[in-house]
């Protein structure tokens, strides 16, 4: 994607709904937040604003299995713990106002396109991790329930820990996931 309007609008838009949420995530929030010109946004995205939020979902997907590429080659307990702390961050940054973008249109959205690019971006994450948590150690068949594990964990403990404002929740789980994960791979 080029770094004009069209990108800026996309990762504006990504931040957005992990911020506020589907409801929120509106044309004129996108213009405000990026600066890009009003014209810009039937011209980039001409089937309105579905199509603005799944390249949004898809974006933010892309840069996660980016991150989670960065682990490959480390022992699975590294990779649970290393995906845990890339959400952390986040929580910790954002002043446990940022989320998922993929999971804010999971939950506000009946839209069939919109549920089947937040269904993508869920796939592909939990793939990528099945594969690296694999070559880290755990069973071929432990992989893809234990990236499940980790990735539904993940996301239940970001809501909690921003329905609470605190990172307790969040540490909690995580801690209890990657002994999980250490377990396995102890077992083999």
């Amino acid at each position: 994607m080029d770094q004009g309007p069209k990108r800026r609008m996309v990762e504006g838009a990504a931040r957005l709904l992990a911020e506020r949420g589907l409801q929120e995530t509106t044309f004129s929030e996108v213009l405000a937040l990026t600066g890009a010109p009003r014209g810009s946004i039937y011209y980039h995205f001409p089937d309105g604003k579905g199509q603005l939020v799944a390249q949004a979902v898809a974006f933010a997907g892309e840069g996660v299995l980016e991150r989670l590429e960065s682990l490959r080659g480390r022992p699975a307990e590294e990779v649970a713990s290393a995906f845990f702390g890339m959400w952390r961050q986040l929580l910790i940054h954002g002043d446990f106002r940022i989320g998922c973008s993929a999971a804010a249109v999971t939950v506000a959205t009946d839209a069939p396109d919109l549920l089947a690019a937040a269904a993508d971006v869920f796939r592909a994450w939990t793939a990528q991790l099945a594969g690296l948590l694999v070559a880290g150690g755990v069973t071929e068949g432990s992989g893809p329930a234990t990236a499940t594990l980790l990735l539904s964990g993940a996301e239940g403990a970001v809501l909690l820990s921003r329905a609470q404002g605190e990172i307790e929740p969040f540490d909690q789980t995580a801690d209890a996931l990657v002994a999980h994960v250490r377990g396995l791979v102890a077992r083999q």
